[in-house]
């Protein structure tokens, strides 16, 4: 059974393209997070989900029924906003009652849906409350309730955590994680934060210039990445970037040369090495000298930047303990670890 689904949908303003054709196809229930950088056309897309823009072409199918055209107030949407779009004036129940008037929904019917989401967040204490005498994170458990308590078959989330402090956002990325497996909703969330993504995702599609690059399970994308876009924007240190020539099993930089067991080259390519591939000393696969040039401890590990000389710099997620810069290090890749891809247009590479 199908939660959406989206056949060559597209949006322009105008002549400006903003959401070339995008397809996708997601199962009941599943958590489908798009992810990528600001302007890419991700919020675009969630609007267009919820009615909110008229979609220049293509079909948009919620529980296996057309709504393309469809008012937002008859596709069986909720959707919560970054800036949690609370009634100032009124207190928690009555913002999340007040949805529950416009659909004219029986006094005592409305008292029990109130009652149950608040048990559900954690609520019940606010509920007297007016928006100005809550924290963000509460503010933000309130605007989650009034779109809890309309029941909707799908729920849109609009970058619901970025105006929260790191750790607040951490606890609340848990309390929707939660949320979702508890109700089982099929729902659709836009973040540029990759940490949201990789947590909260069943699908994660990565948007960029108004094209899905990739989409499926986050491990999957992160992993296996189609493009150079992909594999970059996911991961965290990002992945190092080598350009070079190979020719056979050897793969020149300015650095100097490598030679792989595994891999052969005809011509340009840009290797793609993740900082948690390296291993410290020397090993049987791929051999790196170089010079601490960065290092940061984070008590159980440490990020370190390696000058491999020529400009190159090999960034390292190692087992934290005692740095200095200008300490040398010798390292091992794992070459079946290292990503390949066309320099000229960022396709993966087999």
């Amino acid at each position: 059974m199908n939660g959406l689904k989206l056949i060559e949908v597209a949006k322009s303003f105008g002549e400006v393209e903003v959401l070339k054709p995008a397809s996708l196809d997601l199962g009941a229930g599943q958590f489908l997070v798009l992810v990528g950088p600001s302007g890419c056309g991700k919020t675009t897309l969630l609007r267009l989900i919820a009615g909110l823009e008229e979609a220049s072409g293509g079909q948009i199918f919620i529980d296996n029924q057309e709504v393309t055209h469809l008012e937002p107030s008859r596709r069986g949407v909720a959707m919560v906003f970054q800036n949690y779009a609370l009634y100032p004036h009124m207190t928690v129940k009555g913002n999340l009652e007040y949805p529950l008037k416009i659909a004219k929904l029986a006094t005592a019917q409305r008292q029990a849906k109130i009652a149950e989401v608040a048990q559900i967040l954690e609520i019940e204490p606010l509920l007297n409350r007016k928006p100005a005498q809550l924290s963000g994170g509460q503010r933000q458990r309130v605007a989650i309730g009034r779109a809890l308590v309309r029941e909707p078959k799908i729920f849109l989330f609009d970058e619901p955590l970025s105006n929260l402090d790191a750790r607040l956002r951490e606890q609340m990325r848990q309390e929707i994680a939660q949320l979702h497996r508890r109700l089982g909703k099929t729902s659709v969330y836009v973040t540029h934060d990759q940490a949201e993504a990789m947590t909260l995702a069943d699908q994660l599609a990565v948007v960029s210039s108004g094209r899905i690059l990739q989409m499926g399970p986050p491990l999957e994308l992160y992993k296996n990445p189609n493009c150079l876009f992909v594999a970059q924007f996911l991961g965290h240190p990002p992945l190092t970037l080598i350009e070079g020539t190979g020719s056979g099993a050897l793969f020149k930089a300015g650095f100097g040369q490598l030679e792989f067991k595994s891999r052969q080259f005809n011509g340009p390519v840009t290797l793609g090495i993740r900082p948690e591939a390296s291993q410290l000393g020397p090993g049987p696969s791929l051999n790196f000298q170089g010079e601490i040039a960065f290092f940061e401890h984070l008590g159980r590990e440490a990020h370190v930047e390696l000058d491999l000389g020529a400009g190159q710099r090999l960034r390292l997620v190692v087992p934290d303990q005692p740095l200095s810069a200008g300490q040398s290090l010798r390292v091992s890749v794992n070459e079946e670890k290292i990503l390949c891809f066309d320099p000229k247009t960022g396709a993966r590479i087999p």
